[in-house]
């Protein structure tokens, strides 16, 4: 079919005409990838969404909702991301404007649009066909695409052995558009998801496969013309190492690492008194780790409170090596049937089934006490096993001048030979960095617990 090409030294793009009332389509490309590049980066991205808490399958769709409306701050913007895999997903349209930034797969996608109104379709069914619009993207492209409410849209991918595409996209008003009472119930609930927003054509409305291949198309391209040998020799090249790229060699892993100050750490003299001492009164090994605090870090908190924001941090903030250390070391004893955990061993008790006693009401612990005034707070906690039995405390004391120490203290008394070579190999790395490190994140969790909920993907969500 002849056509006519349009050079563009910025980014290539079109804008289509909308329905009566609503914003234009537009499309932009932005930058192109190396080849292969797009399968791979659907197919890693795709796989993260799937573990993503809010994750949903439906519709062809695969989705998940990365961050909420934030209405206490008049923002009822929202962020989602999606798949659309090589099947493509049937005519939809949304209540409210959208924005989002896609990366194509490495055969390309098309992007079929239909500006056609309920009223027209229902005075003449045929509009629908009448109104449709292609819009060919390259692969291993990064592009834009913006529409307003009401817009009927179908992605597709260019080549059934490829995914189309995964986007990033914005809601810019949640709220908008016309929708039931019992989607904007859930959408002020800040409960909504791709699925309860989208409304899908009915099947009787749905274009053939001859019409679809008759609709005006218009390519785009940041690279050879469309049409030329050049495109479609690279077109063939893409799709061909596409798949090979998708090959995951490595397992899926992601960080996130928080820069804060490295508070001071000191070892201290064991003390020969107090709740670790009765509790172990014999011991073959013993230490102490005190953390000091300045009384501006942790100003109006009571020693309990602190303490319980301690306990979550060994939890919900471990060190990555003291991890990592304790995977090896679970890996060797496992043929011993010692006991392990993911923890390190003077906090590992925290995991314990055991909610005989609890505290803060959640963290299981052997012990505890706080002061009448609740300047002073301690936890006893502690395992046994077949080598050896430990103790360990962490204590919270609030000094008259406002400043804090958070220590953790641990006495282990072994039974046998090995208990005691056990002690001996561990000693020094237990003494030098484990219990500095795991203290250390603790605290840092306990002066900024709200960090936590970003780890993991899991972005807070606020009504």
């Amino acid at each position: 079919m002849p056509g006519s090409t349009r050079n563009s030294r910025s980014f290539p793009g079109v804008q289509l005409p909308a329905q009566e009332g609503a914003g234009p389509i537009e499309v932009m490309l932005i930058a192109q990838l190396g080849i292969g590049a797009g399968d791979a980066l659907v197919n890693d991205a795709g796989q993260r969404q799937r573990h993503h808490p809010a994750f949903i399958d439906a519709l062809d769709e695969p989705s998940a909702r990365l961050g909420g409306m934030h209405l206490q701050h008049g923002d009822a913007s929202s962020l989602y991301s999606f798949v659309v895999g090589a099947g493509g997903h049937p005519f939809h349209r949304h209540a409210g404007p959208r924005m989002f930034t896609a990366i194509a797969g490495s055969a390309g996608a098309e992007l079929r649009f239909a500006t056609a109104s309920d009223a027209q379709i229902a005075a003449d069914p045929a509009s629908f066909q009448r109104s449709l619009r292609r819009i060919r993207i390259p692969p291993d492209c990064l592009f834009t695409v913006r529409f307003g409410g009401g817009t009927w849209h179908q992605f597709a991918s260019s080549h059934r052995a490829h995914p189309a595409l995964f986007a990033l996209s914005c809601h810019s008003n949640e709220l908008a558009g016309a929708m039931s009472d019992a989607t904007r119930a859930q959408v002020q609930a800040n409960q909504a998801d791709i699925p309860s927003l989208t409304d899908v054509l009915p099947q009787a409305c749905w274009p053939s496969a001859a019409t679809l291949a008759s609709a005006p198309l218009l390519q785009l391209s940041l690279q050879a013309a469309p049409p030329s040998v050049c495109a479609r020799l690279c077109a063939q090249t893409r799709a061909l190492l596409g798949p090979l790229r998708r090959i995951n060699l490595r397992p899926l892993r992601g960080f996130v690492e928080r820069s804060t100050p490295r508070y001071p750490v000191r070892h201290a003299a064991p003390a020969t008194q107090g709740m670790l001492y009765r509790a172990l009164s014999h011991s073959d090994y013993q230490d102490l780790t005190v953390l000091q605090l300045r009384p501006e870090q942790c100003a109006g908190r009571s020693a309990s409170t602190l303490l319980a924001d301690v306990l979550d941090g060994f939890l919900r903030n471990p060190p990555g090596g003291v991890g990592q250390l304790m995977a090896l070391r679970n890996r060797l004893v496992a043929p011993l049937r010692l006991r392990t955990s993911p923890l390190g061993c003077p906090v590992s008790s925290l995991l314990s089934a055991d909610r005989s006693r609890l505290f803060a009401g959640r963290f299981p612990v052997l012990d505890a006490t706080v002061d009448a005034q609740d300047r002073s707070a301690e936890v006893l906690l502690g395992a046994d096993d077949r080598h050896l039995r430990f103790r360990s405390s962490v204590r919270v004391q609030l000094a008259d001048d406002g400043s804090v120490q958070v220590s953790l203290g641990s006495r282990v008394q072994t039974h046998n030979r090995f208990g005691r070579l056990y002690m001996a190999l561990i000693d020094s790395v237990h003494r030098h960095y484990i219990a500095p490190a795991l203290l250390r994140r603790a605290v840092e969790h306990a002066l900024a617990p709200e960090l936590a909920d970003w780890v993991d993907g899991g972005a807070p969500v606020a009504g």
